[in-house]
């Protein structure tokens, strides 16, 4: 009785026009593939999300014109936790449960991508492209695991890496949210300080709405740090290095994780943050704009957004660019079954990142390796220098 009223069920279906993928899985017909977003629009870090979210609407609006992937158009749903993690799991529950996304791209932050995964597995939910580059977007079952770029780990011993050589330095500290954001830029940190034989000098840890750093530049200037490695949000990195230099301490590297790579500490008057570092998967695209498609994508965005492009946005069409080749090799029946099959068939170089070889493979789900070290210099950011993690160094 049960096998017969399924098949009614899905005779029924089938009259209406759905094919019997369509009809199996959640947030796809055939006219229609809802993804969804949860990340920050009003937080520490809504300057990556908002240009992001910005970039990735632009992409899918000139896709729907086109008619859609397969004659399916994408119907992006978005929402907000202002970096807060039970309002992230409020968002993944309404995302995935009421809304039935098929899949996620730009989630942002690390503990809430943690706190959300046990809902998208749940429902074979593909997370694509997160705006966060924690290992722990690719710890356990990595099934429905998609990561864009390098992670926080890897960028961290790079940049240290880097910034010892070019400074001669010998003692290295961190300031840092005490998450697993914050934890991660730490290990790295501390890690390859180790491995350099130098010493780890210091650390500071802080709240996501702390704006007074005095006494922690001071403790950390005590500490005679040559380099600074810094994992707090965008205002807070602009306000932590302006303030050491107001209090004179010029000779000092501070360096951020991609997490600090932002067009909008790049663009603050008067040249407070002239010199910060950081390392990131992706570089800037104001230096390139030599390069037609560069310059083509930086325009249209502008034409679109009214803005101009900045780091966020190149992170937008990093992560949409991926989503729609993969739901274009997914082919016309698109399933989580075909989505993966079509994701771990990608590979291509995305140009607008900076040339980024992208590849991702049935036990690879991390698309890019690269590591652009760059500094800010005449409000803007200057790459000077690029690691690929997959070689020897």
């Amino acid at each position: 009785m049960k096998t017969a009223l399924r098949t009614s069920i899905l005779a029924a279906g089938l009259a209406l026009g759905m094919s019997s993928a369509a009809f199996a899985t959640q947030g796809v017909t055939d006219t229609e593939v809802v993804i969804g977003s949860n990340g920050d629009l009003s937080g520490i870090f809504a300057a990556f999300n908002v240009g992001a979210i910005k970039a990735a609407q632009v992409m899918f609006d000139e896709v729907n014109e086109k008619g859609g992937i397969h004659g399916r158009k994408i119907r992006f749903v978005v929402e907000d936790h202002g970096y807060q993690v039970p309002k992230a799991v409020q968002n993944f529950n309404k995302l995935i449960n009421s809304d039935k996304v098929f899949a996620m791209i730009l989630n942002l932050g690390t503990p809430h991508n943690i706190a959300g995964f046990p809902m998208m597995q749940a429902k074979q939910v593909a997370n694509v492209g997160p705006l966060t580059a924690a290992r722990q977007m690719l710890e356990g079952d990595i099934t429905y695991k998609y990561a864009g770029f390098s992670s926080y780990y890897d960028q961290m011993r790079a940049g240290v890496r880097h910034l010892a050589k070019e400074k001669g330095a010998k003692n290295v500290c961190a300031m840092y949210l005490p998450t697993d954001f914050g934890l991660e830029v730490y290990e790295g940190t501390k890690d390859e300080t180790e491995a350099l034989g130098l010493t780890f000098a210091a650390e500071t840890t802080h709240k996501p709405d702390e704006q007074d750093f005095v006494g922690t530049i001071s403790k950390l200037r005590d500490a005679k740090c040559d380099i600074v490695a810094t994992a707090v949000g965008v205002r807070q990195t602009i306000v932590a290095f302006g303030t050491a230099k107001k209090l004179g301490w010029t000779n000092v590297s501070f360096i951020g994780s991609s997490a600090g790579f932002n067009t909008a500490v790049a663009k603050v008057p008067e040249g407070v943050t002239e010199g910060y570092y950081a390392a990131a998967g992706w570089t800037d695209h104001e230096a390139r704009m030599d390069n037609p498609e560069v310059k083509a994508w930086a325009e249209n965005y502008k034409a679109k957004t009214g803005e101009p492009a900045g780091t966020a946005a190149i992170l937008g069409y990093g992560a949409a660019n991926t989503l729609i080749k993969a739901l274009e090799a997914a082919g016309k029946d698109l399933t989580a079954e075909s989505f993966q099959k079509g994701m771990e068939s990608l590979e291509y170089t995305d140009v607008v990142s900076g040339d980024v070889p992208v590849k991702y493979g049935p036990n690879d789900h991390q698309g890019g390796d690269l590591i652009f070290i760059s500094q800010i210099q005449g409000g803007k950011w200057v790459e000077i220098g690029r690691v690929d993690p997959t070689k020897s160094q």
